[in-house]
Parts: C-alpha cells; sequence; structure tokens
C-alpha cells in the first residue's frame, strides 16, 4: 500500500487554485506553516485530512490550536514536522524519522542526510524574494519516500 501526502507551507493567507489541483487525490496533506488564516485549513480539509503546524506569521486563537512541531505517522514512516528548520531540536535519524518537513525559507528543497529526507515544499502563497511559487508531493510506501517539488505558474 502506498500514500500520497501534499505538502505545503507558507501560504500567508492565499491558496491558490493551481494549489487545489496538484492536492486534489492526496491522501493527507501536511502544511509545514504560515499558514495565514484558518480558512486556508477548512479549504485544505475539503480534499482530504489535514496536519499543520504554526508558522511565524500564525497568530490568533486559531493558530494557537497548532502545534509547532508534530509527528505523522503514515504508513511506516515517521514525519516530522516543523515550520523553521533551524529550529530542529533532535537528531532525525537517531529518533527513527524518515523525513522532516519544514518551510520558512520559501525555498524548496529535496535532500537527504543521514538516510533522512529533508522536505521544503517552497512557498504555495504570495511570491516572495524572487523565489518559485511551490509545493510538493510525496509518495510513502513503507518507509520508503520519494518526493517531487511542484512548481505553480500563477
Amino acid at each position: 500500500m502506498a500514500a500520497m501526502i501534499g505538502v505545503l507551507a507558507d501560504t500567508h493567507g492565499l491558496l491558490r487554485p493551481g494549489a487545489l489541483e496538484v492536492l486534489a487525490g492526496c491522501d493527507l496533506l501536511v502544511h509545514a506553516g504560515d499558514v495565514g488564516r484558518p480558512d486556508i485549513l477548512e479549504s485544505l480539509q475539503a480534499i482530504a485530512p489535514v496536519w499543520a503546524v504554526r508558522g511565524n506569521v500564525d497568530h490568533g486563537i486559531w493558530a494557537q490550536a497548532l502545534p509547532e512541531k508534530q509527528v505523522v505517522a503514515v504508513e511506516g514512516a515517521q514525519l516530522y514536522v516543523l515550520h523553521d528548520l533551524s529550529e530542529l531540536d533532535l537528531d532525525p535519524a537517531a529518533a527513527g524519522f524518515q523525513a522532516v518537513i519544514s518551510g520558512h525559507t520559501h525555498q524548496p528543497l529535496v535532500e537527504e542526510r543521514s538516510g533522512v529526507l529533508y522536505l521544503n515544499p517552497g512557498s504555495a502563497g504570495p511570491r516572495r524574494f524572487q523565489r518559485p511559487v511551490s509545493l510538493a508531493r510525496l509518495n510513502v510506501r513503507g518507509t520508503a519516500l520519494a518526493a517531487k517539488i511542484v512548481y505553480l505558474e500563477n
């Protein structure tokens, strides 16, 4: 059995139609923070169950309900989710995680370090810092992970 996870971050209150198209059909969605508004999460819930963490621009009562860090178990994999990778306070390989998912930099990243996948989907929200608008799809089969960055035109 395999699961397709849609991964996004840094929507900053903007959920693009193109992002919704890419996320359609996913089994689970992970939002790595800087959601911007609670209705973003409500819209995502209409697609699939959502796991989200709080980012540095997420404020208010709705945002306080979001954890700063979250562990997501899917198939046989353990995913560690936080907004800012610089706040990683554990050794993910030693802790048994297959992936670390983060946002914050608006810079897409798919990289393996010590057997752990580091995934930053980039920013799916407003274009900033001349960076691309992007999100990711993460295929999980047991503990095997395959991530792909998907770039949005608008």
